[in-house]
């Protein structure tokens, strides 16, 4: 199996830019339309929430995914394992169970997970960070950060369970909090010690310095990490060739996009064969101004001939 290239629906969720969201069938019809080789969905409104795909709407997306030739290699669980309350973690549990469910459903091979996904909030018909993520941090600020380590590898372990029962692998991403690192990643997946959690490599936080990245991936490599992702801008030069933004302000960091090929000339080298999908996942601004579907069209465009050509 050679690389392929995923469009995560995400990217037109209808949180980000200014404008509507975009049915599954649309999203499709994009990732066919951009050259993607499919699309990984997000499993919450008014994508992929098992609530709201029943069996004949399940049954829909796969033929009509199959007809024109787009995968629908994995989708997005959103969860948050890490909470002291029980009653968080096991509606949590309920969530991801049925997401595993509705991946056996429609052929996705793998359920991307996190350790603790804080969520987003609206306002204006935007999505922002700030609020979720501020709270994750201050509600249970007293709780030790090991012993919500030790709730999210309790989830993980139940969790491959339904894993093992549905035949769809979890892919554990390297996003903060709790899960900050390369190294925090593969520690908690040798400390599950389940062949259903894997990893997926995630370079946006890791964008400091290739040694390290480098470091990560031969640790990680091609046999525990079996899936990808990438965030980020681009724009065409004069050339004609495309580059990463650097300038892009992300709320948090600059990512040293400049690193993005050559990580991905040494995945490749070393064997990865799984998908790489890109999403964007924030707000898209020109001077500080929130921007329309158009630009993120502009970006999922260009992000594809990006890791196409780092990869040629």
């Amino acid at each position: 199996m050679s690389i392929k290239y995923a469009l995560y629906s995400i990217s037109y969720l209808g949180i980000w830019y200014k404008g509507r969201a975009y049915t599954w069938k649309e999203v499709i019809d994009k990732a066919k339309d951009f050259g993607y080789d499919g699309v990984e969905f997000d499993a919450k409104r008014p994508h992929a929430n098992p609530m709201d795909w029943d069996e004949n709407t399940r049954k829909a997306v796969v033929d009509y995914a199959g007809n024109i030739g787009v995968t629908l290699p994995a989708v997005s669980a959103n969860n948050d394992f890490s909470s002291p309350i029980a009653e968080h973690r096991e509606a949590n549990l309920l969530m991801v169970k049925e997401q595993l469910k509705l991946c056996r459903d429609i052929g996705a091979p793998l359920l991307r997970v996190f350790a603790a996904w804080p969520g987003v909030t609206m306002h204006n018909g935007i999505a922002s960070y700030d609020m979720a993520r501020r709270n994750w941090y201050e509600y249970f600020a007293d709780v030790p950060k090991i012993e919500r380590w030790n709730y999210v590898k309790e989830c993980l372990i139940e969790c491959c369970k339904y894993a093992e029962e549905f035949g769809v692998k979890l892919a554990l991403q390297n996003h903060a909090p709790i899960i900050n690192t390369w190294l925090d990643m593969d520690n908690m997946i040798r400390e599950v010690d389940s062949p259903w959690l894997k990893g997926c490599f995630d370079l946006d936080p890791l964008a400091d310095n290739m040694t390290d990245i480098k470091a990560g991936w031969a640790r990680m490599g091609a046999d525990k990490s079996i899936h990808n992702h990438f965030n980020g801008e681009f724009r065409r030069i004069p050339d004609g060739s495309i580059e990463p933004v650097e300038d892009v302000y992300f709320g948090e960091r600059h990512f040293n996009m400049k690193l993005y090929k050559e990580f991905y000339q040494e995945m490749k080298k070393t064997g990865y064969a799984g998908y790489i999908a890109y999403e964007f996942c924030h707000i898209p601004l020109i001077n500080s101004v929130p921007q329309g579907v158009e630009m993120v069209d502009e970006q999922c465009k260009l992000a594809l001939e990006y890791v196409k050509n780092a990869l040629a």
